[in-house]
């Protein structure tokens, strides 16, 4: 009964409920066959059922334009293309209308879809479409392949995502079930009369070792045993992420007939040929004369333009020396406050401002960001789009990049490390204090700094994407009916005016939603090892990302103008080079910022279970112990006596050498210093490795490249050859013996 009950379940539920059925996308049904690039000479090779419907739409869309980009307007050897036409206000826009109304009063499954816009917005663009497939093939055949090819390594990096969330929940739930177990955590929560001393300069307390319980507690969560395979894992992930793509990318652009296809001849940007009209050279490739830029103006252009990275990445840095300054002066403040809650956990309430104020100058900088960018971008004149599109995304890349991570590569590597020991503190301008970490390290700090920043900021871009672009749609409808331009239940507008009312995509196309995705991916994959539910969150938002692009580019945006590519251009070198750093990153902050190596030292060296060789919890007992060091209250000259202890590896204040560092230390630092070589190494080792077992292209994608080769020279010869016998019979000239 019970297997019967089992197969009638199965029986019920869909096989594979994320696929997308063919009733739902009736389009996608079209004839296998194969190609070759179209030539009206050679129109009999080609299988032409309907000439209206030969072409994609997209594809007449690209012809229409590249007409209109090499009509001329008036006399002049410059004096042509539409482009050229909207510089300099003749139009105010130029763009492919929709193909009707996204919604329909009848439903889809019972009347099938009025267009292709409306079968995106049902079967894609929905948010009950969530858990769906994208028609991959669909995208491309209404945006264009570039477009497609976004969506397609969009989904590819969610799915990818997946197993990476999966194992940090695992690495995460690890530690919270073991929380109550560590040994760490335990000794903390349990050192009531451990008394640890003042961590800033006038108000802050003596403070038993055990109010800290929560913070070690919540610490262990991220740092314990799984961080340093979580970290290995993720390197792992971001090689095969990035080397499966390359054959995900190999087959779409197979399916989607761009292995041969090349990039035509760019035309030159308008400003290009208005600054260089007069200094000309032969392009090799067209053999005609077009405008030059000398090597020494070119060289001069670009050191200004470094120069004003180098400036703006400066300016960072003095942002978030400005957060580090009001965190010194906040602490003393806060330890001081009146509210009780406040007072207790002033570090918390430090560290908690300090992330928000860094996020809204995170925020606020980046508009400065993009007006520079695109100043110090056209001081270059770069020569064609292309080359205009990779120079801006780089700079926005470099300025974004250092923007968000700066301030957590402070938190991760320099917090606490130079503030010195008590008695004989460090101080900023000699009058603040440097800031010391929590009893129970810095890694905290830098979860919750990587927490809010990820969490915010994408809540922020999922705004800016969605109901910024509706409440613009909104204002443009509401200002048209008080003009009385529109009557909705009189006039039905064309729907070239409909989209007129929609906004035009972005400036910059697809750059920013490149740009978003990578700095995830750098969020992701940099500091993973300090905040294992990065992929988690990265994620969730994703989901939300896919639909809300489709939701944006359906029913929001004008329909851009379709375009080929072959691949998705400099962001992919872009996050190779995140990989290599996140290896790079990771190894520092499992060596460095948290206490695992500590640990690792006292466990084998020192601790009960150093001639025993094997390692457990019971191994690091006594290790806080041995981790605080012990100084004399009375050289504080504050009026306290006794001992306190703080977080250092220093010889007590009764030995002959005190306050110098113990063997202990240097044994720690030697450890830290091997651990990141080993691991750089191993983890170098392994991605190369694996990069190098896995091939670009799928051996059947290469079988079915060359046999399409050889069957299409092979149709092709038998046309051309039934075409001229054809021909010589029409014409009375038939020859048995002759060739052909």
């Amino acid at each position: 009964s019970l297997q019967r009950n089992m197969r009638e379940l199965k029986s019920w539920l869909p096989r594979n409920p994320m696929k997308l059925d063919k009733e739902a996308l009736p389009d996608l049904e079209e004839t296998d066959c194969y190609t070759a690039p179209f030539s009206r000479a050679r129109i009999h090779h080609f299988t032409i059922n309907n000439k209206d419907s030969f072409f994609s739409n997209s594809t007449r869309s690209r012809i229409v334009h590249h007409m209109l980009q090499r009509t001329k307007y008036e006399d002049g050897k410059s004096k042509m293309g539409i482009n050229r036409l909207l510089n300099n206000g003749t139009y105010e826009a130029a763009f492919p209308p929709h193909e009707g109304s996204h919604k329909s009063r009848h439903p889809i499954k019972t009347h099938g879809a009025q267009n292709h816009r409306h079968l995106l917005y049902e079967r894609w663009a929905r948010w009950g479409m969530w858990y769906k497939y994208q028609p991959l093939d669909l995208i491309r055949r209404y945006f264009g392949e570039k477009i497609g090819l976004y969506f397609a390594w969009l989904g590819w990096y969610t799915g990818m995502l997946i197993p990476a969330s999966l194992v940090g929940l695992f690495v995460f739930l690890y530690g919270l079930f073991t929380m109550d177990s560590s040994q760490v955590s335990k000794e903390i929560c349990e050192a009531n009369e451990t008394i640890m001393c003042p961590m800033c300069e006038r108000n802050c307390t003596l403070q038993k070792l055990n109010e800290s319980c929560i913070y070690a507690k919540v610490t262990h969560l991220f740092d314990n045993g799984g961080t340093v395979f979580f970290a290995i894992f993720m390197a792992i992930w971001a090689t095969v992420f990035l080397e499966f793509w390359k054959r995900r990318r190999a087959v779409l652009t197979y399916d989607w007939d761009l292995i041969d296809w090349e990039d035509e001849e760019e035309e030159l940007r308008p400003q290009f040929e208005a600054k260089y009209s007069q200094v000309e050279r032969v392009n090799p490739i067209t053999g005609k004369p077009e405008p030059f830029q000398p090597f020494p103006d070119k060289l001069s252009r670009l050191m200004v333009s470094v120069s004003g990275i180098f400036f703006m990445i400066s300016l960072v840095l003095t942002a978030v020396f400005a957060v580090v300054v009001y965190r010194l002066v906040a602490m003393e403040q806060f330890a001081s406050f009146k509210w009780y809650f406040i007072k207790k956990y002033w570090q918390f309430a430090t560290s908690g401002t300090g992330v928000c104020i860094n996020f809204m100058i995170i925020m606020s900088l980046n508009v400065v960001y993009e007006k520079v960018a695109y100043l110090l971008t056209d001081l270059e004149h770069p020569r064609t789009e292309s080359e205009w599109e990779n120079s801006f995304a780089l700079k926005m890349f470099l300025f974004q990049f250092v923007n968000l991570n700066s301030s957590i590569f402070y938190i991760a590597f320099f917090l606490g490390r130079f503030a010195g020991r008590p008695g004989k503190y460090n101080k900023l301008f000699n009058r603040w204090r440097l800031e010391e970490c929590h009893p129970s390290g810095c890694l905290i700090d830098l979860c919750l700094q990587m927490g809010v920043i990820m969490v915010l900021k994408q809540m922020w871009n999922n705004f800016m994407e969605l109901g910024y672009p509706l409440l613009q749609n909104w204002w443009s409808r509401r200002k048209m009916k008080r003009g009385g331009q529109l009557m909705e239940h009189k006039i039905s507008l064309p729907q070239w005016e409909k989209d007129w009312n929609l906004q035009p995509m972005n400036l910059h196309g697809l750059m920013d939603e490149y740009l978003e995705m990578v700095l995830q991916f750098g969020f992701t994959t940099i500091f993973v090892a300090a905040f294992p539910l990065a992929p988690l969150l990265a994620l969730l938002n994703n989901i939300i990302e896919i639909r809300l692009d489709a939701y944006k580019f359906v029913t929001q945006w004008r329909r851009p103008m379709p375009a080929r590519a072959t691949d998705i251009g400099i962001w992919y070198g872009i996050l190779e080079g995140i990989g290599v750093l996140a290896v790079i990153t990771n190894a520092f902050v499992i060596a460095i910022t948290s206490d695992y190596i500590p640990r690792f030292v006292y466990a084998y060296k020192y601790g009960p279970c150093t001639d025993q060789g094997y390692r457990q919890e019971k191994c690091l007992k006594g290790y806080v112990n041995s981790s605080l060091s012990v100084f004399d209250l009375s050289e504080l000259g504050m009026g306290y006596s006794g001992y306190c202890r703080y977080r250092d590896y220093r010889a007590p204040p009764w030995s002959s050498t005190p306050y110098e560092f113990t063997l202990q230390f240097w044994h720690v630092l030697a450890a830290r210093l091997a651990f990141i070589i080993v691991f750089e190494h191993l983890v170098f080792g392994i991605k190369s490795f694996i990069a190098y077992l896995i091939p670009d292209m799928p051996k059947d994608l290469c079988d079915r490249m060359r046999r399409e080769k050889y069957l299409v020279q092979e149709m092709m010869y038998e046309a051309e050859l039934e075409h001229l016998q054809k021909e010589r019979k029409k014409n009375g000239k038939q020859y048995h013996h002759e060739w052909p």
